[in-house]
């Protein structure tokens, strides 16, 4: 086991492994930024290096400083926690070159998954079921043409480097492909430095649902049933639950065994998920994998009772998994608590919180690294809180949800607890009623 782990991540995701890593008797170093010298992750590990100013690129993606933070505190293991560096190949290798473990998929893994048009090939290869579409990069305007016609209006292009909906666009009808093609490549370009696109047939009413899973080192995988990620804004996530209120027992059992078939294809490592898109009619597709730990894995933890962040630090050290499937037993929803004004388009709201009062009682459980008197920085993700809930039903666990939202007061910044509050009393929502173009007609009441 290791005896040192090294944090390469901020906020509430590192407090949340250096909790874990504090129960199983594992010292934790933190690496910060200058604008992160007053977090709480600072506080509670047990060394704490500082690798660099506020921008995330002088600092949290600076490879060799996190190396050297890692060498000069004898740290054996890296965790990434999500986001950053934890789906950067070279990263892997990197810390694969320096004889430490990266708690994570490895560089050959997450090359082959992270790239979009690579991970549909490989599926296909598998035998998971893929969206219909190109079967890889788009060489040129000429063949993308073609392939729309084989595939059926409406098509979406998207970048396989993309990510957070950059370089998506849907098309309707032949006459708007050539202008969605040029901005599209050109989106991607300036977001990833790569151009190449793929397609595949738009999927109608939506729903995004992913599947938990964790192989381990000897080619064994298993899953832990899903997660409805659904209600989007720009394709960035916005509150998860699980049970999905959509699935039935038939499709949690073919999503599951797709997703576990998926990872052992790849001898996958680690904790990940296997992302869907699933059609009105309940036929699912694939459509990405994310070789890290998920924001939203709390909501999988709660309804199987199982601590994510153990089994990625177990299976990195080469502990295999027992191979069994875990079914969800209660209900959980989780929704995350930006900086953000809801009633002003979601604008960022960075700044100082005056006053901070957590909600509490059976059921709820707050992943947070804020305080009264922190300043929330202006220069990473806008995120300052999980507020998950557990009950015995879907019915419950959103009066549950209710109830903790009128608790939780932050004081000094806007945030998007007036948002959920409304969500949860949303008709459509409530019946379980939405897809990933909920938020399209969603508007916030004064």
């Amino acid at each position: 086991m290791f005896k040192k782990i090294l944090i390469a991540n901020r906020g509430e995701i590192a407090l949340r492994v250096i909790r874990t890593c504090k129960e199983m008797g594992i010292k934790t170093v933190a690496v910060y930024s200058k604008a992160d010298e007053e977090s709480l992750h600072v506080r509670f590990a047990d060394e704490a290096v500082c690798i660099g100013p506020a921008p995330s690129s002088e600092s949290y993606l600076k490879m060799p400083n996190i190396i050297a933070a890692a060498e000069i505190t004898n740290a054996d293991a890296i965790h990434p926690g999500y986001g950053f560096l934890s789906e950067n190949a070279k990263f892997s290798n990197l810390c694969e070159e320096h004889n430490i473990k990266f708690i994570g998929a490895t560089g050959k893994m997450i090359d082959q998954m992270g790239d979009k048009a690579n991970a549909k090939s490989t599926m296909i290869a598998a035998g998971v079921p893929c969206v219909p579409g190109s079967e890889g990069v788009i060489q040129d305007f000429e063949e993308c043409e073609k392939l729309a016609v084989e595939t059926g209006y409406p098509v979406m292009l998207k970048a396989s480097a993309g990510g957070g909906g950059k370089g998506m666009r849907a098309v309707w009808k032949s006459e708007d492909l050539k202008e969605a093609w040029d901005s599209a490549r050109q989106e991607s370009k300036a977001a990833f430095g790569n151009d190449d696109m793929y397609m595949e047939k738009l999927i109608e009413e939506p729903r995004h649902i992913e599947i938990q899973i964790v192989g381990d080192s000897y080619g064994k995988a298993c899953h832990l049933s899903e997660r409805d990620c659904s209600v989007q804004r720009r394709h960035q996530k916005l509150t998860e639950e699980t049970p999905s209120p959509f699935m039935t027992d038939e499709l949690r059992e073919n999503m599951g065994n797709a997703a576990v078939k998926a990872a052992e294809f790849i001898g996958y490592e680690g904790a990940g998920t296997v992302e869907f898109l699933v059609d009105k009619h309940r036929n699912f597709y694939f459509m990405e994998m994310n070789t890290r730990i998920q924001v939203e894995h709390p909501i999988t933890e709660e309804v199987v009772n199982y601590d994510l962040i153990r089994e990625q630090i177990l299976v990195a050290a080469g502990v295999p998994i027992s191979g069994k499937n875990y079914y969800p037993q209660l209900h959980s929803i989780e929704c995350r608590i930006n900086a953000e004004d809801p009633y002003n388009n979601f604008r960022p709201a960075p700044g100082k919180i005056t006053t901070l009062h957590t909600p509490g009682g059976h059921g709820v459980r707050m992943d947070t690294h804020v305080y009264a008197g922190y300043m929330i920085p202006p220069n990473y993700d806008s995120m300052i809180a999980k507020l998950i809930v557990t009950a015995q039903t879907r019915e419950e666990a959103i009066n549950k949800m209710k109830r903790a939202l009128d608790e939780f007061v932050i004081e000094g910044v806007k945030t998007t607890i007036p948002f959920h509050r409304q969500l949860m009393e949303h008709p459509d929502y409530v019946a379980g009623n939405y897809t990933t173009k909920f938020m399209e007609d969603f508007e916030m009441k004064v």
